[in-house]
């Protein structure tokens, strides 16, 4: 049975009774079998009951919460199943290596600019970016290879309002909250992102807290912000300009506050539906000759980076071809 992301988008709670998880709310209890569950994403306020906690624990289910403005928030991560004394070691002494981190930190900021480079392309729009992007070799530091990627990401972030419409211009990039609608869909789409890759990490042998591009914190999982960061471009990005440009999501998906723009119940369902159907599409790998998920490639790029830990083969960053 395939299992797939729940997304709950509204307040109530989810409950246990023997092997099936009940999200309860006013429209009533919806039940959903706990061998069908891959990951769960929580948007409104819900109560989980300790019940619940232990059954998702025991079938290795993750639980991300989003807050109010639909940022990420933490997640509930379950104890790591599938535990490599070898690997962690390895990862850790990677870090620790300047020069084995400044490796992996290029060639994480290199393969997001050649998908960002994918994506204008197919829009015909010229940029500067891949001049920028010499700029990556000269790099000796992880703050100046991380200076660079800033330079990148401004300089895509120009070239937007040549492909959405007049009302859905960039007008700088505005995060905490975000000030326009633009930006509060490039916010929640890059939460998700975020979160789904930390699901895909999950699922492997690495320790998410150990990352090379960006800093380890105490309080977020880093190595996720490094992976996402290859697919942004490729799957959050071109997704809100087919939604913009389509006209699926409108200014009626957004509440305008004071100071800020945030997508309203609508809004976020439109983008959740649309995000899952891109996570579950397929596409025919040229390396395994069959098809798999956008997920998938996710989990993939996440065994391509342990392989370069281990030195069995040099990470290469995924790039799009289609």
């Amino acid at each position: 049975m395939a299992k797939k992301n729940y997304y709950l988008l509204s307040e109530g709670k989810l409950q246990r009774k023997e092997n099936t998880i009940y999200f309860v709310n006013e429209n009533g209890k919806k039940p959903i079998p706990i061998n069908k569950i891959y990951a769960v994403y929580c948007y409104g306020q819900i109560s989980i009951s300790s019940q619940v906690i232990n059954i998702f624990s025991k079938n290795g289910i993750p639980i991300h919460f989003f807050n109010y403005y639909g940022f990420y928030n933490g997640s509930y991560y379950p104890r790591e199943k599938l535990l490599s004394g070898d690997l962690l070691v390895k990862q850790a002494a990677t870090y620790l290596d300047e020069n084995k981190r400044l490796e992996l930190a290029k060639l994480f900021v290199e393969g997001a600019a050649k998908n960002i480079l994918k994506v204008l392309a197919y829009y015909k729009i010229e940029s500067k970016i891949k001049e920028t992007l010499k700029d990556l070799k000269k790099c000796k530091l992880i703050t100046e290879v991380m200076n660079v990627e800033g330079r990148i990401r401004a300089e895509y972030y120009e070239k937007f309002d040549e492909i959405l419409p007049e009302e859905f211009k960039m007008e700088g990039r505005s995060r905490q909250p975000p000030k326009n609608m633009l930006n509060a869909l490039i916010s929640f789409g890059n939460s998700m992102m975020y979160s789904t890759t930390l699901s895909e990490i999950y699922n492997t042998q690495l320790n998410p807290t150990i990352s090379f591009l960006h800093e380890p914190s105490e309080r977020r999982f880093s190595l996720s912000l490094d992976l996402s960061e290859i697919f942004k471009p490729i799957f959050v990005d071109r997704m809100i300009f087919y939604l913009i440009n389509k006209k699926v999501i409108t200014k009626d998906d957004f509440d305008q506050e004071l100071n800020c723009c945030l997508l309203n119940d609508t809004g976020r369902a439109k983008f959740v539906q649309e995000y899952n159907k891109r996570l579950e599409k397929t596409i025919k790998h040229r390396e395994l000759n069959k098809n798999v998920s956008y997920r998938r490639l996710i989990r993939l790029e996440a065994y391509k980076l342990i392989k370069h830990i281990l030195g069995t083969k040099k990470y290469e960053p995924f790039v799009i071809w289609w």
